[in-house]
């Protein structure tokens, strides 16, 4: 019986489920699990866990907190609940997202990663199953620089440039996640064409960020995710690990073609990268000269707030 391709990916790629929902977790069985605003609010939505949004207004109500902190204490514990049901599920890690309006706040980055640490920790779950979720701009990185030092491991989102690469593996950020499927959208509506497989430039991106970080000897993880189609995915096998939506991984299970991974130490060795360093006034030129990152991460943390705020207001209908 031949192994389907889901399978096969596993053999060398550590597979992520990309939901909130819990379901499909079970049915794929992936090692890790990542949420952001956008699915949680997809999940809270739903009439089946609409009980972990309550029991998250009733906990937080019964400590006495009032006001505008008690929808925020809120939000943060509807965050944990469903961290931890994904726990129960999957055997590896849970990335929690920090608010996406804290984008360029190093210290607030740094106290609202303190708080969820401290949450899961009092459920009896150590550190080092948990990455908090930082968008991937230079106060995000130096956050999970100083998290990284106290042993808190960081998944920097929302990376779509070679610059916030670099500077992720320059600060020691545990795993990154550049999205290739959103790299693909800006430059299919920018030249009005089409890319498959090994010219898509979403893949050609996490490629040679893969191969600069093995060649100059990294131990930042690189995580492809937000794919359009199972080609992307084919074309990144071999990757550290990969985030992928529940569609894609039924796409996955229910091909039994041969895959083999793409992505090589071997290939990386042999790249023609040449190592760089990037302080502050670098890396905001280099990802200023980058127009499709500059767009794309900014209306990715624009987007995920505007969720939050939508969070919020279904939070605040509750109470």
């Amino acid at each position: 019986m031949n192994m389907n391709q889901l399978d096969q990916l596993k053999q060398f790629t550590t597979v992520v489920a990309d939901t909130g929902d819990f379901e499909s977790m079970k049915t794929y069985k992936p090692q890790d699990a990542t949420t952001n605003p956008s699915l949680i609010l997809q999940a809270a939505a739903k009439p089946e866990y609409r009980h972990l949004v309550e029991q998250a207004v009733s906990e937080v109500k019964a400590t006495g907190i009032a006001g505008p902190a008690l929808t925020e204490a809120i939000l943060d514990r509807i965050l944990i609940l469903f961290g931890l049901e994904i726990l129960k599920i999957v055997p590896g890690r849970v990335s929690t997202e920090v608010d996406a309006r804290l984008s360029f706040d190093t210290a607030a980055t740094i106290a609202k990663a303190h708080q969820l640490i401290a949450a899961y920790e009092k459920e009896g779950h150590s550190r080092e199953r948990i990455l908090i979720k930082i968008a991937s701009t230079w106060e995000g990185i130096k956050a999970a620089e100083a998290l990284a030092k106290e042993g808190i491991h960081c998944n920097l989102t929302l990376l779509f440039s070679f610059a916030q690469a670099v500077a992720c593996a320059e600060a020691g950020v545990r795993l990154i996640s550049p999205f290739v499927g959103r790299i693909l959208d800006w430059h299919k509506k920018e030249t009005g064409k089409d890319f498959q497989g090994d010219e898509d430039p979403g893949v050609i991106s996490v490629r040679s960020i893969y191969n600069y970080y093995k060649k100059f000897g990294y131990k930042t993880q690189v995580m492809g995710a937000s794919f359009r189609n199972k080609g992307e995915i084919l074309a990144l096998a071999g990757c550290d690990l990969l985030t992928i939506s529940p569609a894609l991984l039924g796409e996955l299970q229910a091909s039994d073609e041969p895959i083999t991974p793409r992505l090589t130490a071997e290939e990386a060795a042999a790249s023609d990268h040449e190592k760089i360093s990037l302080n502050e006034s670098d890396f905001r030129f280099m990802l200023n000269e980058d127009p499709m990152a500059t767009e794309k991460t900014a209306h990715g943390i624009r987007a995920f707030s505007a969720d939050i705020v939508k969070l919020e207001k279904l939070i605040e209908g509750m109470i």
